[in-house]
């Protein structure tokens, strides 16, 4: 179902929200949903609402947002466009399976639709600040975290921010988001609660015109699990190997992965809440008996919230 915001702004409601605005007879996509049987839904309602569509923006490149848009460019010939690092993964899917798998060739079981869409061309690419497709003229806000370079559009003073934040239903249900930057996410969620704009939709989840307790909800989820990783290796004391940290991980937040892809995909985000309390000078990481250990670093404490 197409639902309008103003008099330019809409969006299609589903398991990945897509953007739409149309102006001067002309329209724009932000992202485009799983595969092709999403793009059909897109073109389907289009047309149903006599709408039309010569321009795409990617936000991010995980398959969920760019997989139908192989389909979207075959159909209508719009031009798409991402940033230079997220159109890496659109034309080159594999990108992701490779990474989840350690940076090796990964393994028949990763390379399904879910990880892996069918590649696509990019006509151009977006850089921060105000840009122009057509007759549309929006801010391009890099918004990083959940995936490298992300980013958000600010457009007739609605944010169609991508997944750089979930609806609180979807993040209780998750209870881990995917990410690969804790503080990259944290910074983005911060420079969202600082817009001022008419509403924001995120990628997955419901349009707000008051988003900022869905903002600070996002905010105290991820500060909780660096937190309770943090203590755990307080607890520890001496240290603990970085597999048996993941392990209370996943029994802290009950996770139950139904294949190698979801599990893969919850050890991305546990590394990368690691990889800041390293970073941050928290805790230490050294080899011990062949495997990564880990140590919280002596007279340092976690910067208040």
């Amino acid at each position: 179902m197409l639902t309008q915001i103003n008099n330019s702004c809409f969006y299609i409601k589903g398991h990945v929200n897509i953007g739409y605005i149309t102006k001067n007879g002309k329209g724009l996509l932000i992202d485009s949903g799983l595969d092709k049987g999403a793009a059909k839904k897109i073109l389907k309602i289009l047309k149903e609402n006599q709408l039309p569509l010569h321009y795409g923006i990617i936000t991010h490149g995980h398959v969920d947002h760019y997989g139908g848009a192989k389909y979207l460019k075959n159909e209508m010939e719009i031009e798409l466009y991402s940033t230079k690092i997220e159109s890496s993964f659109v034309q080159n899917p594999v990108l992701e399976p490779i990474y989840l798998w350690n940076g090796a060739m990964p393994i028949k079981e990763l390379r399904n639709k879910f990880l892996e869409g069918e590649d696509t061309d990019i006509f151009g690419f977006l850089s921060e600040g105000i840009q122009r497709i057509g007759p549309f003229t929006f801010d391009v806000l890099p918004l990083p975290g959940h995936s490298y370079g992300q980013i958000g559009i600010l457009i007739d003073d609605i944010l169609f921010a991508a997944d750089s934040y979930f609806g609180v239903d979807i993040l209780n249900k998750h209870k881990v988001p995917f990410i690969v930057d804790a503080k990259a996410t944290i910074e983005s969620l911060e420079k969202i609660n600082n817009l001022n704009c008419q509403g924001a939709l995120p990628g997955h989840g419901d349009f707000e015109t008051d988003f900022i307790s869905t903002i600070q909800a996002n905010k105290e989820c991820h500060e909780n699990i660096l937190a309770f990783l943090f203590s755990c290796l307080e607890k520890e004391g001496m240290g603990v190997f970085m597999e048996e940290l993941q392990t209370m991980f996943f029994q802290q937040y009950e996770l139950s992965p139904a294949n190698i892809g979801s599990w893969l995909l919850y050890r991305t985000s546990f590394t990368a809440y690691i990889s800041t309390l390293i970073e941050e000078g928290l805790v230490s990481i050294s080899i011990k008996d062949y495997k990564l250990w880990l140590q919280k670093n002596n007279n340092i404490e976690p910067r208040s919230t």
